[in-house]
């Protein structure tokens, strides 16, 4: 296809991540209306569907309306085929098929070919083949003569329900998610401030109380305020864990509440917890004794508090089998990247680079029986293995040797992790080199 068009832009499919921004959309679009969902009930691309019952006068009719969804998806950077139809299944049909229509009956969509009924393409053949073409010609045959034909269909794929979902006959009602919880707490002060420190422990009881209600910690927090001259000013702080204490969270804000330009004064304080995390309540010790699992979290946040978030770093798992990227940095206070798990027989003490050895006496098919690694001799006194790792394919170049791991024991009981980069013959180098990856503890 590059030949053809050679500024052919491909990208991998990511459906769960399609399916997510789309959710995401959904929920963007109610301020158009109130009802709107995910439209998955066809096959091809999923859309939306809303139900724009007694909103469509709020933009100035329903012309004005649809050209203000196309306008604002178009800022959003998608191409929107709208319509408008009395029915779930009509509107479907008009915007797959005739966009930009807006119908005040579903007998709009008879001229539609039957695929407007969202049926499956084997459904679709079937009908053409008995003259069936357009949803008209259904709407014409008698409805016994559908119901025998098609009563082993599934009812998500009978020309017959999907036709009574067309006209209205079956009702086909929306059923919206309910938006994602949002949790914020504000204060309305009857004077300007310019200092919200008074306030800010009476906002993070508040808004602890309904993190607890729904069983959830903050990750991330955001304190705004609105000034009298119409501006707004916000910070945020960030927890290495999940957190609903008042003081720990008044303590993340309490050194950066300088940052806030007052201006003339602010008479609306919000405090938000834009990102949270499932955080059940813990038991008790039984002998009364204090939980200090969190001693460390809390002590993280404060020196992010104090140092910046972009200071202090944690070790996280990294998806790679090649042992020197499997592992990296991030922000303390960020969630961890999902990752595989690692095996569990890995020594906790990497080399990167790993130190190449000179061996001195080789066995073959195995480890070598002696080698010079920092200057000095090593004898093996018992070895296990070998695992193979190949080369990461998408990442290494071309010519990469594969590595064959062995865990190693010299004669003073030190346990190495031992590979050799290479095969003998293998037509990618000359002989295979052998390097000292990790040291057991």
């Amino acid at each position: 296809m590059r030949a053809l068009c050679p500024a052919l832009h491909a990208a991998p499919a990511d459906p769960q991540g399609d399916a997510a921004a789309l959710a995401q959309l959904a929920l963007w679009s109610r301020r158009f209306c109130p009802w709107t969902a995910m439209d998955a009930s066809g096959p091809g691309p999923a859309g939306l569907v809303m139900d724009i019952t007694g909103s469509a006068h709020l933009w100035g009719g329903e012309v004005g309306m649809m050209a203000a969804m196309v306008a604002e998806f178009g800022r959003l950077g998608h191409l929107a085929q709208a319509a408008f139809a009395p029915t779930w299944g009509a509107a479907w049909a008009l915007a797959r098929l005739d966009p930009g229509r807006i119908a005040t009956k579903t007998e709009a969509a008879h001229p539609l070919p039957a695929s407007a009924l969202r049926l499956s393409g084997d459904t679709v053949l079937l009908l053409r083949r008995l003259g069936l073409k357009t949803v008209g010609d259904l709407a014409a045959m008698p409805r016994i003569t559908l119901a025998r034909r098609f009563n082993r269909h599934d009812a998500a794929d009978n020309p017959l329900i999907r036709l009574d979902q067309l006209s209205g006959r079956l009702a086909e009602p929306i059923n919206p998610p309910h938006p994602p919880a949002r949790f914020r707490i504000e204060a309305r002060l009857p004077e300007p401030v310019q200092d919200p420190t008074h306030h800010l422990p009476d906002l993070s009881a508040a808004l602890c109380r309904a993190l607890a209600a729904a069983a959830q910690g903050a990750r991330r927090l955001r304190l705004s305020v609105w000034r009298t001259d119409g501006e707004m000013r916000w910070i945020e702080a960030g927890a290495a864990t999940p957190t609903r204490d008042p003081d720990h969270i008044a303590f993340l804000f309490r050194e950066r509440l300088e940052k806030i330009d007052p201006g003339f004064g602010f008479d609306l304080i919000e405090l938000a917890a834009p990102e949270t995390e499932t955080f059940a309540p813990s038991q008790r010790d039984l002998t009364g004794r204090r939980d200090d699992s969190r001693d460390l979290p809390r002590l993280i946040d404060r020196l992010a508090a104090r140092f910046g978030p972009d200071r202090l770093l944690r070790p996280v798992v990294l998806n790679s089998h090649i042992p020197e990227r499997s592992r990296g940095e991030v922000a303390a206070t960020a969630p961890a990247p999902n990752a595989q798990d690692q095996p569990e027989d890995r020594p906790l003490r990497i080399f990167d680079p790993a130190e190449e050895v000179r061996v001195l006496y080789a066995v073959p098919k195995g480890p070598p029986a002696q080698f010079q690694w920092r200057g000095h001799p090593t004898r093996i006194a018992r070895w296990q293995g070998p695992e193979r790792i190949a080369p990461e394919w998408w990442l290494d170049r071309p010519g990469t040797r594969l590595r064959d791991y062995y865990k190693v024991e010299d004669e003073t009981g030190q346990r190495l992790w031992l590979y050799r980069e290479g095969l003998a013959g293998d037509g990618r180098g000359g002989p295979p080199r052998w390097f000292v990856q990790g040291v057991f503890a």
